[in-house]
């Protein structure tokens, strides 16, 4: 799945192209890709739902815009209009925004949207496996997507994610790839991060300490602007506009490599399954004892802190 690096390089890379050109024609060809005002809040793709889809114009799709520029949330893009019509872009699993000045070969199927712009060059969005989505509002901040999403990732201070992580008693693996907690970060990023910070994935997030916290902070910023710089990371499908893959993947010292040595002291990595993702991990570079030994102290610190008893029930 494309992750914030990835989809920064797609903002970086269109942005230029986009910005000041005017919507000529604005084609939806399936119509449960797009999230229209009036529709359930995840669209009619998955939805069971006895209500008809509407009927989405082109107006709404930015026919006829003129392109402000391109923001970004997260994994989220957002196509801003002059006039404020917002066109958000979820590219989820496989999805691929691909650009065509108008000679380029550009893969047919699966192509889900389509944009001409007034000078003939073409935007197309792909999604094979059709995980992702275009969301429609008249303005960034009415744009729905956005706004279940937690703190943008590369914006992240150290000490920011001190209080984020907090009140979270989950791995903390589960907690880096809550979009609603922190957005942008993935398994890919997750894992490589935790690795550098030397933190185990289950470790309870509330009960990494406050030193540990700010490395694993800086890690995370740290490894998604590697991957930026880098072109990303292509596994499976990412693409930046152009058709190229990243480079990335050739620098993942966890991610993808579960059962093989370990890139810093060459332990066999380790592989689980952390909130409903495979996670991989090097149990020397990231010991389960100590963070669970600290774990066990800081419960007991904040125990004592309430007033709790510590001791065995029935003993003095």
């Amino acid at each position: 799945m494309p992750e914030l690096p990835e989809v920064e390089i797609l903002r970086k890379g269109l942005e230029p192209l986009l910005r000041g050109q005017t919507v000529a024609r604005a084609t939806l060809h399936r119509r449960d890709v797009a999230v229209g005002p009036d529709d359930p809040p995840g669209g009619f793709s998955r939805q069971r739902t006895p209500i008809a889809p509407t009927r989405l114009n082109a107006t709404q799709l930015l026919l006829g815009a003129k392109i402000h520029g391109i923001s970004r949330k997260g994994k989220v893009l957002a196509i801003v209009a002059v006039d404020g019509r917002t066109l958000g872009i979820h590219l989820g699993m496989s999805g691929q925004l691909l650009w065509d000045p108008g000679r380029a070969v550009i893969p047919t199927n699966h192509v889900h949207a389509s944009w001409r712009f007034t000078d003939g060059s073409k935007l197309h969005f792909r999604d094979p496996r059709r995980f992702g989505g275009l969301w429609l509002a008249d303005s960034p901040e009415s744009l729905p997507i956005w706004k279940s999403l937690g703190p943008d990732a590369l914006k992240l201070h150290p000490m920011q994610l001190s209080g984020l992580l907090t009140p979270v008693r989950r791995p903390i693996k589960a907690a880096l790839i809550d979009q609603s907690l922190l957005a942008g970060v993935g398994n890919i990023y997750a894992d490589e991060a935790l690795h550098r910070a030397g933190v185990h994935p289950r470790t309870p997030a509330c009960d990494i300490p406050q030193a540990g916290v700010v490395e694993l902070g800086r890690s995370i910023v740290a490894i998604l602007r590697e991957a930026i710089e880098a072109g990303g990371s292509t596994v499976r499908d990412y693409r930046n506009a152009m058709g190229q893959s990243g480079d990335f993947q050739r620098a993942h010292h966890v991610y993808g490599r579960g059962g093989q040595p370990c890139t810093t002291c060459g332990t066999r990595l380790e592989q689980d399954t952390i909130g409903q993702r495979t996670s991989v991990w090097c149990p020397t570079c990231q010991p389960a004892e100590a963070f669970n030994k600290l774990s066990t102290t800081t419960r007991n610190r904040k125990d004592r802190k309430a007033g709790r008893s510590l001791s065995p029930k029935g003993s003095l």
